[in-house]
């Protein structure tokens, strides 16, 4: 018996060797990519590489699961790995405390993973993402938008050609459509996004809230979306899944 043995019992001992020799590359350690990691380290993936340049921040502590009172102020690919070590000590961790561009994208070696998880927030990244993925003949699953939403069952695996609602699958479908890429395994949700309430007290505009040293902040986006725990969460569990069925060969 080991700690895995809950989950042999379910996918097999064949299904639980290739997890174990899987590499997966997790792009983006927040809210959704926290817990595809959390998932997928408890199902038996062995190897990850952890891409974040983002440190853990006061207003992470509602959503994300790296995130608490202790761990405020540190990268949050050093807390992924550290809880990784904690759940398996044998587990291999690459970290890269970058934010992934088209200008650090040499730094991977995509032909090296077996599966890529797209957890980042800027289409710019998404799409290079997915280009090095297809150039390299690795598999991707990517998120959509999880911010402004209330609404976890509204959640949805399917072809990025196939959603609708989602803003931010729309931009992804006439860019990457323009590259040539004809198929993205996507999580989207069809619930249309919340409008952020204005003037709340405590604010990322209002307050200092990213601690110190953080290249990145909140106040440099256009709008700081809102969030809760049981989004983002869903979202980031539902990817796992979908990488552990697909390295696995699973039919469900």
């Amino acid at each position: 018996m080991n700690q895995f043995s809950r989950s042999e019992l379910l996918l097999g001992k064949e299904a639980m060797e290739k997890l174990r020799n899987a590499r997966v590359a997790i792009f983006g350690i927040g809210g959704v990519g926290g817990f595809v990691v959390e998932a997928l380290v408890r199902c038996g993936i062995t190897r990850f590489d952890l891409i974040d340049d983002d440190k853990v921040c006061l207003t992470n502590l509602n959503r994300q699961i790296i995130a608490t009172t202790k761990t405020i102020g540190r990268y949050k690919v050093e807390v992924m790995k550290d809880r990784i070590l904690e759940i398996n000590p044998k587990a291999e961790v690459a970290m890269y405390q970058c934010f992934f561009t088209k200008e650090t994208a040499d730094r991977f070696d995509f032909s090296l993973y077996n599966y890529v998880v797209d957890a980042i927030d800027t289409v710019s990244g998404k799409i290079e993402l997915v280009m090095r993925c297809q150039e390299k003949n690795v598999p991707v699953i990517s998120c959509m938008g999880a911010g402004n939403k209330l609404d976890p069952t509204r959640f949805e695996v399917a072809d990025i050609y196939q959603t609708s609602v989602c803003p931010l699958a729309k931009v992804m479908r006439k860019e990457l459509a323009a590259r040539g890429v004809r198929k993205l395994k996507v999580v989207y949700s069809k619930e249309p996004a919340i409008k952020p309430l204005e003037g709340t007290e405590g604010n990322c505009y209002s307050d200092w809230i990213c601690p110190p040293g953080t290249d990145r902040k909140c106040t440099a986006k256009r709008q700081i979306p809102g969030s809760v725990s049981f989004v983002p969460s869903v979202a980031g569990l539902i990817i796992a899944g979908e990488v552990i069925k697909d390295i696995a060969g699973l039919t469900l």
